[in-house]
């Protein structure tokens, strides 16, 4: 298949590699630009660090604080995530291999009796408010805003000229907050109609949901939220 990747350029870069190993052609077109932020963590001792994307833990790196926060448990959403943060140094990494709602089950179960305050790396968008979820669960967290995801005012040339030529069959889609980016791009572009035409893979409902409003023709969800249930749901539609 003919496929867009709208993700960052460096996940977009890694997701195009392993679709094109399946012997899909990959056109990336990054909707979203990753910036980095100074964050100030206030006074520890925190007991675990917390994160939703792989961002935050890149976004890290430079930060004078990364060695006291490399000691600490990590609880991340996924396996990508918890690549991350293992590569950033961290060596007690916990994934609850979902999405954040699994996230918040795992640490309320795994912290449970924790005393101390957890500190979220996030990004200026969150889809869930973890301080308010295991707030609810008797525990305390700080959020640090590490990042910020700056989006796209226009498609890439290249994304556009494949669009308008019907040169592409599907786009991969990994947030709610990129899909509807992809949306306004199209139209920016006087290309709504054509973009809604092609097959919109989501890695959740929450993804898709600005295309199922914008009225898409074919929309495929992951199986589960991560990239190899979306990778495979690419896959098995082809076949």
């Amino acid at each position: 298949m003919r496929l867009l990747v709208t993700r960052p350029q460096e996940d977009g870069e890694r997701t195009a590699a392993a679709l094109r190993a399946r012997g899909h052609t990959v056109l990336i077109a990054p909707l979203l630009r990753i910036e980095p932020l100074a964050a100030d963590f206030g006074p520890g001792p925190f007991a675990a660090v917390l994160t939703t994307s792989a961002n935050a833990v890149r976004a890290l790196a430079q930060h004078g604080r990364i060695g006291e926060l490399r000691r600490l448990p990590l609880y991340t959403v996924g396996r990508r995530s918890a690549e991350a943060a293992r590569a950033a140094g961290f060596t007690a990494v916990h994934s609850a291999d979902g999405d954040a709602h699994d996230l918040v089950a795992l640490v309320a179960q795994s912290l449970a009796a924790t005393a101390a305050p957890l500190i979220h790396l996030a990004g200026e968008d969150r889809s869930v408010d973890l301080t308010e979820e295991l707030g609810r669960r008797g525990l305390t967290v700080r959020t640090a805003v590490v990042y910020r995801a700056v989006a796209a005012e226009r498609f890439p040339l290249a994304a556009e000229r494949a669009i308008a030529a019907g040169e592409l069959d599907g786009v991969l889609h990994y947030s709610q907050r990129s899909a509807a980016v992809f949306l306004r791009c199209a139209d920016a572009a006087g290309l709504r109609d054509k973009a809604l035409r092609l097959i919109h893979y989501c890695l959740s409902a929450q993804a898709a949901a600005p295309l199922t409003a914008a009225g898409a023709a074919t929309i495929r969800l992951a199986a589960r939220p991560d990239e190899a249930a979306l990778i495979e749901a690419v896959s098995s539609a082809r076949s």
